[in-house]
């Protein structure tokens, strides 16, 4: 007996399931890729970054110029009309006498201009590496947006961890399994576009 040729139905829902494993590998793999700690703390680096988003961002890049780490800050994403006072004021270092090597960047919006404000920012600077701080959930992204702007530059991850953030096992908790899938989605986007970009 000949066995029947699939039909359209059954390949679409073959192709459809190959596409949702796929998708659930990658997912994994992402999650795999979001750091639990911060593994080098100690280099001394060029520059360290900020990109704005919380608190604790902001309070651990002072920390870090505190601490000798690197001799120059830079804040990506600052929402224009906020000042360095200001900035100062929501890091908790007013009065640290940090003012001077703190620089202040207005013009991104998102991820990718972070990496293409920053990019600007060292341009003609003695700048070859740089201690990135974000939330961990985001530095997967980051660093891909960051060294597709800057292929020449060492990038050093130092990621801080939001406390409603739970990385481990982050799928038993419905709002960090969202954004676990949100930014995902993002770092797929990120990766399509710069690929279309080199057609």
């Amino acid at each position: 007996m000949t066995a029947r040729p699939w039909n359209r139905v059954t390949w679409l829902t073959a192709g459809g399931c190959t596409v949702i494993v796929l998708w659930v590998i990658g997912l994994l793999w992402f999650a795999s890729m979001v750091p639990e700690r911060v593994v080098n703390t100690t280099t001394h680096t060029d520059a360290i970054v900020v990109l704005t988003g919380g608190s604790e961002r902001l309070a651990t890049g002072m920390t870090l110029l505190e601490k000798g780490l690197s001799r120059r800050l830079f804040i990506s994403g600052v929402h224009r009309g906020v000042d360095k006072a200001e900035i100062l004021r929501l890091a908790h270092a007013a009065g640290r006498g940090l003012a001077d090597e703190v620089v202040l960047g207005h013009s991104a919006d998102d991820t990718r201009g972070n990496a293409a404000e920053t990019a600007a920012w060292i341009f003609g600077r003695d700048i070859h590496s740089l201690r990135l701080v974000t939330a961990a959930y985001h530095m997967p992204r980051s660093l891909w947006e960051f060294h597709t702007a800057m292929p020449g530059i060492r990038i050093i991850p130092n990621p801080v961890f939001p406390p409603a953030v739970k990385i481990r096992h982050w799928w038993m908790w419905p709002g960090t399994a969202a954004l676990f899938v949100s930014e995902y989605s993002k770092y797929l986007a990120a990766i399509l576009r710069h690929g279309l970009s080199l057609i």
